[in-house]
């Protein structure tokens, strides 16, 4: 619609193009359409592909079910998983995705990959820093 704007000032092709950072070959496209149809010539032509199989509202009831946490859903873990993710998923839905998808869906989602910290459970922080402040210019002297 921006293209068909621009067409109406009398901008050329090329300009259209630059300003929208689109090919020429794509603004020359629009520029035809526009001529022949105008701006509802310009419209889009609905959505590409197949509909989504889950809903808005089977979406949000998966994303409470998520907010509950993996431990609410008979896990041992508090750690969700893809696996797990598309698990709950068809449990809810029915609907079964391939864990490339669900990450898809969880981006969708606005969620974002998280990782745990890879640290034992019985480290002392407070002797880490004694041990830093004391012993390592120390040893770092020795050699």
């Amino acid at each position: 619609m921006e293209a068909a704007s621009l067409f109406g000032q009398a901008k050329s092709r090329a300009e259209v193009a630059r300003l929208l950072q689109v090919s020429r070959e794509a603004a020359g496209n629009w520029f035809e359409l526009w001529q022949h149809r105008g701006e509802e010539g310009l419209k889009g032509a609905g959505r590409a592909g197949r509909k989504p199989k889950v809903t808005a509202a089977q979406l949000a009831e998966v994303e409470q079910a998520l907010l509950r946490g993996p431990v609410a859903h008979g896990y041992a873990t508090d750690l969700w998983t893809l696996a797990r993710i598309g698990r709950l998923i068809r449990q809810l839905t029915g609907v079964r995705y391939h864990s490339g998808h669900v990450w898809k869906i969880m981006r969708g989602l606005g969620w974002t990959l998280q990782r745990p910290e890879q640290r034992a459970k019985e480290r002392d922080e407070e002797a880490i820093r004694r041990w830093q402040r004391r012993r390592w210019p120390q040893r770092k002297r020795g050699r």
